[in-house]
């Protein structure tokens, strides 16, 4: 007999609280299945509206089932994944698989390749550790697949169009065709340009997303954003393209530098701040569980934040508006790494200070208080990230990247910032531009 959503949700749900059940051992025999369905929304020209996102503790968007498969990929009864979160975008929905020692599954990559194919993506980091994991779960008891590879050098400095061209020499000179599958091994810039080139070789191939990073477990490689940096600004060459699945192994994450986790944790605080208060809340009592990588804190809290990223690109996957909420504390941060040079700081701590940027400028607009700022700021500093600009970042920085950021409409500069009680933002442009240049300048010395 099928479990009920409320006992689902009570179960699953208790795992924030440490000293309890471990979220591996809360689905022994069985995985939860959580849906994310879509609504029909109208967005209008943004350029002097807003839109505005508020939590709800019970969002009738988010639907949670027992049942054991979702449809289409059977899943065998003694699985490791203990958590699927999927992305509902129509027929071209994907299922998000998160579990400890998922790189030993190989049907949970084989499932998702086409054709005969596949070109792993991965870096001089992240190959000696796991390339040959991953060539061995594509290949397992199926002679018919034949996997390349291609390794780049790691880092943000490398996210350009030069080391793109490398991945496109390589499937060329493979003999890569419109049926194969690219698999990107790795963290969020891997993902990103991996995922850039499957959306352009050949006018589109298959990929597979498996980050090995907290940032890109918990945010870049869901949704589908794909691109690579330019001299001028971060990102702005790209395409939306949506993997085929994204496989979370969360043992990956063992070997992850302490920087790089604390990094990911930025996006982690992010989701709280925007749409879903008690998460954040969870955070501020489980922050050194998270930092000391206790395998249930970061289990329940990349299936959380998958949970609140998946819902919002099933409402807007091309980010007419809604979605922009999810970048809250990108413009300021996107703008420290153009002006800092990319890589000198990693995505995360940038995104940090900009959060506090945006956060102090939410205040002075009078939209929220006082107790917000030090909530943020206190939660930050716990996990041991940047709370403002490095020194070099001057007022004429932030303004000259800021003018190109993506989410400029018209010439108006439109930002994500918190409004009313925590938990609840906006995405606008219609905003008090002294607030923001007194931001700037409380936080520059020049």
């Amino acid at each position: 007999m099928a479990a009920s959503t409320s006992s689902i949700r009570s179960s699953l749900l208790s795992s924030p609280k440490l000293s309890g059940p471990r979220l591996s051992g809360l689905v022994s025999g069985h995985r939860a299945v959580f849906s994310i369905r879509r609504r029909s929304l109208d967005f209008p020209s943004l350029a002097s509206l807003s839109v505005s996102l508020r939590s709800a503790p019970n969002r009738s968007t988010m639907s949670e089932s027992a049942a054991p498969v979702v449809e289409g990929t059977p899943q065998k009864a003694d699985s490791r994944v203990s958590t699927i979160v999927e992305v509902d975008l129509g027929n071209r929905s994907y299922p998000i698989y998160i579990g400890s020692g998922l790189l030993d599954e190989p049907d949970l990559l084989q499932r998702h390749v086409h054709g005969k194919r596949v070109l792993v993506v991965t870096n001089t980091t992240i190959a000696p550790l796991y390339l040959d994991k991953v060539i061995k779960a594509l290949t397992h008891g199926n002679s018919n697949v034949s996997v390349e590879s291609v390794i780049l050098p790691d880092g943000e400095a490398y996210k350009d169009m030069e080391t793109l061209m490398k991945i496109f020499d390589k499937a060329i000179e493979s003999r890569m065709d419109r049926r194969c599958t690219f698999v990107a091994l790795g963290g969020g810039v891997i993902g990103d340009m991996c995922g850039f080139a499957a959306a352009a070789f050949l006018r589109g191939v298959n990929f597979i997303q498996i980050p090995t990073t907290l940032m890109a477990q918990v945010d870049s490689s869901v949704g589908g954003k794909t691109g690579i940096n330019h001299p001028l600004g971060k990102n702005l060459i790209g395409a939306f393209y949506q993997p085929q699945s994204v496989l979370i192994d969360t043992d990956t994450l063992i070997t992850l530098p302490d920087r790089e986790l604390a990094s990911g944790i930025a996006e982690v605080v992010k989701y709280g701040l925007i749409r879903d208060a008690d998460f954040f809340e969870w955070q501020e009592k489980n922050m050194q569980g998270l930092l000391g990588r206790d395998p249930s804190a970061l289990a329940y809290a990349i299936k959380r934040s998958c949970e609140n990223k998946a819902e919002v690109v099933a409402l807007d996957e091309k980010e007419s508006g809604l979605r922009a909420t999810l970048n809250l504390g990108h413009t300021f941060g996107h703008a420290i790494e153009t002006g800092f040079g990319y890589g000198q700081w990693l995505h995360g701590e940038a995104v940090a200070a900009g959060m506090v940027m945006a956060v102090d400028m939410s205040r002075r607009l009078g939209w929220i208080d006082g107790t917000i700022v030090k909530r943020v700021l206190d939660i930050l500093q716990k996990a041991k990230l940047p709370t403002e600009p490095p020194e070099m970042m001057t007022v004429e920085k932030f303004r000259t990247a800021m003018a190109v950021d993506k989410k400029v409409a018209d010439g108006l500069l439109r930002l994500i910032l918190l409004k009313g009680p925590l938990g609840n933002c906006v995405f606008t442009g219609d905003y008090d531009r002294k607030a923001l240049d007194d931001t700037l300048h409380a936080f520059c010395k020049s």
